[in-house]
Formats: structure tokens, C-alpha cells, sequence
């Protein structure tokens, strides 16, 4: 079972009856908040785009950008569900530098942060896939900037909620010196989904019922953090 019961949480229980329509075939929205307004607004990061492909995968040559894209619209559907509004970062397969931008890297990361920054965003999620020169490692990774502890904090809960879900994901969230995270301060994550160099887990990674199971868990961790 992807969902272990040991926190004895409401989300919990909710997520626990998603996975089952997930297994049933079917997909039932919950809404947790009958507000018609959003209680909450976060932004949704889906890492590279564009001439920018990241990495990929050693079996099936799946670009990381386009899995981030899918990951990021999913779980956008997701916390809209759940009555959050989601600001995107990037919403198609193109990047978000400019086109005439001599450094398009630094371009891109300019936009991103400036998107961010005009937001009126709670929370920063960015999403990755992972890639490593052993083929053996594995799971999902969520890591948070130095010194924010809000940040940390929100990690935390996140990483937490993706191993109850899977035996491979990390006990525990780690610092990383990314952009997304230092340019801001607010509490934000990037979440590495899992590794494209692992072949059995590259595989599950283009799979719509993994998709769904591992934003299942993102979403736990962010109403968890929202104590909702």
C-alpha cells in the first residue's frame, strides 16, 4: 500500500481515498475548503524548457523537461482541487528566457525569479527529475535553501508524506544551493521526483498512475504545512 497510516490526519484519510479511485481507474476530486476563494496561493516551478531538456533518460530518451511540465500540471490540478491557487512558472514546453538573451540560462532564471517575486505566493515548489552516473540510485529527494526554516519546515513535510508513500523516497529533506531556493524567502522546495538514470524508476516515472501517487503525496505535504 503506497499510503501508510501512521499519521492520524484527515489529510491522510483523504489521500488514502484518492489512491483508491486512483486503483479503481477512476479519479475523484476532493475539495478540502468549500470557499469559493482560493485560501492559498503557490507557485509551481517546472524546472528547464525550451533548448534546456535537463536531463534524460538512459532507456527511453524522455526529456526531463517535458516529464517536469506533466508532473507540474498535474499537481496544479491538484491543489486547485483542493482550493489553491497556483501561479505557473512555465506552462508549455518552451523556456522562459529571451529569445535575443545572450545568456539564456541567466535569462531564464531572471524570469523565474521574477515571477515568483510578483506572485503573492505562501509557497515555491520547483519540479525536477534527478540523474546520477550510478544506475542503482533511486527515489524522490526534496531539498529546501540554508537558513530558511520556513523552507526547511515545508521540505520537511513534503519528504515525510513521499516516503509513507514509497519505500524508495528519502527518511529526510536536505539542504540544496539551487536558484529557485536562494532567490527568495519564501518557504521553497524543489523536489527531484526520482532518477532517469535508474531505468526501473524511469520508466515509472512516465506512467500516469505514478504521476498521480507521487503529486498525491506533494499535496499531503503542502495541506499538511497549511494544517489544513
Amino acid at each position: 500500500m503506497f499510503f501508510i497510516l501512521k499519521k492520524k490526519s484527515i489529510i491522510i484519510f483523504l489521500l488514502c481515498i484518492l489512491a483508491i479511485g486512483v486503483f479503481c481507474g477512476a479519479y475523484f476530486p476532493v475539495k478540502v475548503s468549500t470557499s469559493p476563494k482560493p485560501l492559498h496561493t503557490i507557485v509551481i516551478d517546472a524546472g528547464h524548457g525550451g533548448i534546456d531538456a535537463g536531463s534524460s533518460g538512459k532507456t527511453t530518451g524522455v526529456k526531463e523537461s517535458d516529464l517536469n511540465l506533466r508532473y507540474a500540471k498535474a499537481l496544479k490540478a491538484m491543489c486547485e482541487d483542493s482550493n489553491i491557487k497556483v501561479v505557473m512558472t512555465r506552462k508549455d514546453e518552451n523556456g522562459l528566457y529571451s529569445p535575443n538573451a545572450s545568456n539564456k540560462k541567466k535569462s531564464e532564471m531572471q524570469k523565474r525569479k521574477q515571477i515568483i517575486d510578483n506572485s503573492d505566493a505562501d509557497l515555491v515548489i520547483s519540479i525536477h527529475m534527478n540523474s546520477f552516473n550510478l544506475a542503482s540510485c533511486k527515489g524522490a529527494q526534496v531539498f529546501y535553501a540554508k537558513g530558511n526554516e520556513a523552507g526547511k519546515n515545508f521540505a520537511t513535510s513534503v519528504q515525510s508524506f513521499l516516503h509513507d508513500g514509497f519505500s524508495t523516497a528519502k527518511q529526510t529533506a536536505s539542504i540544496g544551493d539551487y536558484f529557485v531556493l536562494n532567490c527568495t524567502d519564501k518557504p521553497a522546495i524543489l523536489v527531484e521526483f526520482g532518477f532517469l538514470s535508474n531505468p526501473e524508476e524511469e520508466k515509472l516515472l512516465q506512467t500516469d498512475d505514478y504521476m498521480k501517487k507521487m503529486c498525491y503525496c506533494v499535496l499531503g505535504g503542502i495541506l499538511e504545512y497549511y494544517k489544513v
